[in-house]
Formats: structure tokens, C-alpha cells, sequence
């Protein structure tokens, strides 16, 4: 007898072994992939995947990413892209220690589409137009009355090397594209990490997004148009180097409005060395207005944005460049730019108008530089860490 209960013990004693991770229980990545329209609600359990063609989220719809995975898709099969159609909804569940990651094999910067989420919420087009279609190549049609749209949440959510042209795209996509989204969408603790265009831009809509880093990316670390107006928006922080435009773009599609987004804590930095983009095409400013932009923006660090010489050619930097005298007389003039407490540094010109037949005056109220500015007050973490480099320099 007791020889059989010794045995059980043993066997017993194995059998467990077997099922945990070093004797502590801890979980194991699935492996899976991922293709194809997504026309069911759908959980992807912590694991590495394999993300391939352009996947769509039907409307009416949920996916759910657990902390911790990883998605990979590889350039080499063709156009990839997560895509987030009106009504459907992605909510990724990323932590600061296990975030969620979207890479590419090659680590080629505009390797795939990124994230893109289209939703309802209002927009200022074109011509005043309150629809538009995408420039993506999924020709999507965006804007609507909905501005409480709810295209699911994002938390701790990195997008490597994304900024490809989808289909017949006429523009390159980015890390991050939303397309009319709504307040009812959370954004949040994001990273847009060397892409090949732009690692964030808002296509109107009403969202906010909060805790956003945008690190070597090639066009503009943040990007805006028709008519975006998200309110609630707060430490973003962009680092540019190798390749980089503007730290943030900001127009309204020549729409004269009286609206416009609110940002606080803002960093700005450009690394010694980088470029624009595209040789002949110089863009070398921190904050640039152009076609009615407009925005409201406090406590903000601006850093690196000097001077650039392009053969014999010297362009001058700024934290601040209106482009067009449209934007300067209907947005400049009537208050609706508002740059404050800010601080800037190895940067050529405060506010520089792009022609001389402008002269960029700001309104009492409009315009403050201050030594005691704070800039995005971001917590680092394993979310912010990439190879073993700390984004938030």
C-alpha cells in the first residue's frame, strides 16, 4: 500500500513539472496568424503572430490583443496593414512592462500600413466637405455626425517601421492614421517607432490621444488636417533623427474655422544630423501652420530645429513657421494659434514667416516663452524601449 501512494506522489510531482515554466506557472506565448476579414469577435491570447495581407475588422466587430504579444508581418508577401473599419473595434490591452508590438521582419522603415481606424465623427474636408475618401488605398469613405465614435482602445501599443503605400494609395501610410475618430476612442501610451512617413496623423475626428512617442520617423513626427479638433490631448513627445520634417504639421484643408485641437506638454527635439526627407523638399521647423491650422498648445520643449544647408543654400530653422498669409490673417490674427510657455533651444528663429509678404505678429495672450517649461512628462518603461534604447531621450 504504501508503495502505491509513494508512486502516486511521484507521478503526481512530474505531471506538474511539465506544466509550468521554471515551477512558477508562467504562461507561455500561442503562436498564430493573422489574415484575412475579421467578421467575428475575436481574442488573441498573449503570443507571437504572424499578421499577413491587409486585415480588416468588419464593422460591428471586437478584436482583443492581450499584453505582451507580438505581431510580425513581413514586406516581402505584399501590402500588410491592421485595419479598423467604421463600427468595428480594436482593443489592445498592452501594459508599461508588456506592451503590444506590431514589427516587420526586415526592420525596413515603410515596410507596411500600420494601424489604420476609420470611424464617423466630424470632419472639415476639402471644399468644406463633411465626407471624404482615403488616401490610403482602401478607399474608405470618413466623417459623419458621430462624435462620440468608439473605435475601441489602445493601450501600450508600439508600431514599428510601418509608412508603406497600400494598392493605389497615393500617399504613404503611418505608424498610426486615424480617420475621423471619435471621443468614445481611447488612445493611449503609444509609440510610433522609425517609420517612413509620418507617426501619427488625425484626419479630423474629435479623438484624443494621451502618452504619445514618436521616434524616427522620416515626414512629420505628428501630423494633422481636415479639421481635426481632439481636445483632451497631453504628453506627446517626438524625437527626430537620421530622417525628419516638421515635428508637427498642422493644417485645416483651407477651411477658415473657429475650432481647434488642444495640446499640453509637448517636447519637440531634433537629433545633430538629420535630414529632411527628401533632398529639395526642406522642412527643418519644430511647429508649422499652413491652409487655416490651427491649434492650442502649452508647456512645450522645442530643441534642435537650426539651421539646414542644402548645397549652397542655408534654410532657416524655427520653432514656429506660419506658411501661408491665409492661415496668418485668419488664425494668427483672430487668436485661434496660441503657443505658450514654451522653451526653446539650438534653434534658429522663434517665429519665422515662410515668405516676406507676411509679417507673423502674435496677439497678447497667443505667444509666451518661459525657462520653466516642462515639455511631455512621460514615464519610461519597457513600453519605451527599443534593441535596449531608451526612445525618451
Amino acid at each position: 500500500m504504501k508503495k502505491i501512494l509513494l508512486g502516486a506522489v511521484l507521478a503526481g510531482a512530474i505531471l506538474t513539472g511539465c506544466n509550468s515554466s521554471d515551477d512558477d506557472n508562467t504562461p507561455q506565448p500561442v503562436e498564430g496568424s493573422i489574415s484575412g476579414n475579421i467578421t467575428a469577435n475575436k481574442t488573441f491570447a498573449y503570443g507571437n503572430y504572424t499578421l499577413s495581407g491587409i486585415v480588416k475588422i468588419a464593422s460591428g466587430v471586437t478584436v482583443t490583443f492581450e499584453a505582451g504579444s507580438t505581431i510580425t508581418c513581413d514586406k516581402s508577401t505584399g501590402d500588410n496593414a491592421l485595419v479598423v473599419l467604421n463600427g468595428g473595434k480594436l482593443i489592445i490591452n498592452g501594459t508599461a512592462d508588456a506592451p503590444v508590438v506590431f514589427t516587420e521582419a526586415s526592420k525596413t522603415p515603410g515596410a507596411w500600413g500600420g494601424i489604420i481606424m476609420y470611424g464617423d465623427a466630424p470632419i472639415k474636408a476639402a471644399s468644406g466637405a463633411t465626407t471624404a475618401t482615403s488616401e490610403d488605398g482602401n478607399n474608405q469613405t470618413y466623417g459623419g455626425t458621430n462624435a462620440a465614435h468608439n473605435g475601441g482602445a489602445l493601450h501600450y501599443v508600439r508600431v514599428e517601421y510601418a509608412g508603406a503605400k497600400l494598392a493605389d494609395g497615393t500617399k504613404e501610410n503611418n505608424a498610426f492614421t486615424f480617420y475621423s475618430c471619435g471621443t468614445g476612442t481611447v488612445l493611449d501610451h503609444l509609440v510610433a517607432y522609425k517609420g517612413a512617413d509620418d507617426g501619427y496623423e488625425f484626419f479630423g475626428g474629435t479623438v484624443s490621444a494621451t502618452n504619445l512617442i514618436s521616434y524616427g520617423n522620416y515626414d512629420d513626427a505628428f501630423d494633422w488636417q481636415d479639421g481635426w479638433q481632439g481636445q483632451n490631448n497631453s504628453n506627446w513627445y517626438a524625437y527626430q533623427t537620421v530622417k525628419g520634417n516638421f515635428g508637427m504639421e498642422i493644417e485645416s484643408s483651407n477651411n477658415n474655422n473657429t475650432f481647434f485641437p488642444k495640446i499640453t506638454n509637448i517636447t519637440l527635439k531634433r537629433a545633430a544630423g538629420t535630414t529632411p526627407e527628401v533632398a529639395g523638399d526642406v522642412q527643418v521647423d519644430a511647429i508649422q501652420f499652413k491652409k487655416e491650422g490651427n491649434g492650442d498648445f502649452s508647456n512645450i520643449i522645442v530643441d534642435g530645429y537650426g539651421n539646414y544647408t542644402e548645397g549652397t543654400t542655408v534654410y532657416e530653422g524655427a520653432a514656429l513657421k506660419i506658411q501661408d498669409a491665409n492661415t496668418n490673417t485668419d488664425q494668427v490674427n483672430t487668436g485661434r494659434i496660441k503657443i505658450n510657455n514654451i522653451k526653446i533651444t539650438n534653434t534658429t528663429h522663434d517665429i519665422l514667416a515662410a515668405s516676406s509678404s507676411f509679417t507673423v505678429t502674435m496677439p497678447t495672450g497667443s505667444w509666451s516663452a518661459s525657462n520653466s517649461a516642462t515639455g511631455a512628462a512621460i514615464t519610461s518603461g519597457t513600453w519605451s524601449v527599443v534593441d535596449g534604447t531608451q526612445l525618451i531621450k
